[in-house]
């Protein structure tokens, strides 16, 4: 299969072409660089180059630009050159076949998942909540389970939280400590999510993977781009979701071991917002994922401005590296050019350290992983590298071109409708209601009993003077009473009275 080619070098004078091999390409890789040298171009570049071989990709479009893969680029000069400089044979401007996504539905198909299949952890991340809320949080799905409740939608969130709140103790007792103080933060945060239009992502239909592995009648590769301008802002929302995107396809896949060519390419733009403030164990996940998820035939590639926003125990395991331009202005840049030198394979003909800084607009340092006198997937020596231009437009789209490309895709009516089911909210209700009823059911009885009692006109005239039977049976004892009293009294009058005539009578 003929390898994708990411450029040409220019180390050496009779520098040659830069290449990425297919069947390495779930080794996982990296673009970096610096704003505004070149790294969306260098993505888009690869990832047409892997939907030409068939492979599709799926990447976030964080600037609104990656867009432009839906539409034919201009042949201007300054591209014709560049492609005849590094020479790209029979260069045409073309545009690839695209779907566009959006948790928000405006810019691209909705992108829904239920609150089960996020689970508690990322949807913990979501919310922002501590270890103690993020232990509730745990519980909370734990009696979702073991009731049969379907967690669906933000809306069964919250009427399971309302559950655990008036049976707080007894929960308390079965499955660990609940305080109301853990709720009261959870429901706030659900509140703040839904005030950022978070709850459009969770409900039905739910996203299906096979639609992100989508591959054209010609056996071309789709592309899924990820509408993500307005998502970014929130940073862990959007880290999550991809993260939850990239979790489900690796439980979700079958083992594949090595293909020619991946089954799907994933990008993950702004990686730093995978890891900024991640806890040990997430962390921990997502190393866990990378590492493995290669089996399953996906690759990951990761775009950010530094090498070290990804942690050292997943850039180990990046084959693929790509660094654009780094300027050495502050420590923290310094820091950055010393750590993308130290990860690149040398090349003596290349001083790796002062290349970073000085590289210009579209130009990168390119290692990737080729087989060499027999050895498999071994790095190759680091190269300096003119990027080849896309066929695609470089640059973003108009509404119209995208509406157009909306109205062409093979999942609209899929996912464009919700769907409201009966899940925890509506059983929740149903119970609730059917408990008020037969609270009510006796009281209602004991009314219906009294008026079908000496109905008609006398029974009116006897309520009005005696009352109902409530009050006629309180009069009859009141009257029993009564006459007990004067009886009692009478007798003890009459007898005192006989007395003492006897004793008066003796007495005289």
């Amino acid at each position: 299969m003929d390898p994708i080619l990411v450029g040409k070098s220019v180390t050496t004078p009779q520098g040659g072409p830069v290449t990425l091999e297919p069947k390495y390409g779930n080794r996982h890789g990296l673009v970096a660089g610096a704003t505004g040298t070149g790294k969306t171009v260098t993505l888009m570049t690869i990832a047409e180059g892997f939907a030409r071989l068939g492979v599709p990709v799926f990447l976030a479009d964080v600037k609104g630009d990656v867009a432009g893969l839906a539409v034919a680029g201009t042949p201007d000069q300054k591209v014709l050159d560049r492609a005849a400089q590094i020479g790209v044979a029979n260069y045409a401007p073309a545009a690839n076949n695209v779907i566009f996504w959006d948790l928000y539905g405006k810019l691209g198909h909705p992108v829904r998942t239920t609150v089960s299949e996020m689970g508690p952890t990322l949807l913990a991340r979501i919310l922002e909540l501590n270890d103690t809320q993020s232990g509730v949080l745990d519980i909370v799905f734990k009696l979702a389970d073991d009731r049969g409740l379907l967690l669906l939608d933000l809306e069964d969130l919250r009427a399971l939280l309302g559950v655990v709140a008036d049976e707080r103790k007894d929960i308390s007792t079965s499955y660990g400590l609940v305080s109301a103080q853990s709720i009261g933060a959870i429901q706030r945060a659900l509140l703040r999510l839904e005030q950022d239009g978070a709850e459009q992502f969770f409900g039905e239909p739910a996203l299906e993977l096979s639609d992100l592995m989508r591959t054209t009648p010609d056996g071309r590769g789709v592309i899924g781009i990820l509408a993500a301008a307005q998502l970014v802002l929130k940073p862990r929302l959007y880290s999550s979701f991809l993260l939850w995107l990239l979790s489900e396809l690796f439980e979700t896949l079958p083992e594949v071991g090595d293909l020619d060519k991946p089954k799907l390419v994933f990008v993950f733009d702004e990686a730093h917002l995978l890891f900024d403030d991640a806890p040990p164990a997430l962390q921990q996940r997502v190393e866990q994922v990378v590492r493995l998820i290669r089996s399953k035939g996906v690759g990951v590639y990761f775009c950010s401005q530094f090498p070290d926003d990804v942690p050292d125990e997943i850039l180990g395991q990046l084959g693929n590296r790509v660094q654009h331009a780094l300027r050495a202005f502050t420590p923290r840049d310094q820091k950055a050019v010393r750590t993308a030198a130290e990860t690149f394979v040398a090349n003596p003909d290349l001083d790796v350290g002062k290349t970073i800084s000085a590289l210009g607009v579209g130009e990168a340092l390119v290692s990737t992983l080729h087989d060499i006198d027999g050895a498999r997937a071994v790095p190759m020596p680091v190269e300096r590298t003119l990027i080849a231009p896309p066929h695609c437009r470089m640059g973003a789209i108009t509404d119209a071109e995208r509406a157009q490309v909306r109205a062409g895709s093979p999942v609209g009516g899929k996912y464009d409708t919700s769907i409201d089911r009966e899940s925890a909210a509506e059983k929740l209700a149903t119970h609730a209601q059917a408990a008020a009823e037969r609270a009510d059911a006796p009281k209602a009885k004991s009314r219906e009993d009294d008026e079908r009692e000496e109905p008609g006109v006398g029974q009116a005239v006897k309520d009005v003077v005696f009352g109902t039977k409530r009050r006629q049976g309180m009069v009859e004892t009141m009257a029993k009473q009564t006459a007990r009293t004067v009886g009692s009294r009478i007798g003890q009058q009459i007898l005192r009275g006989v007395l003492g005539s006897i004793f008066g009578g003796s007495r005289r």
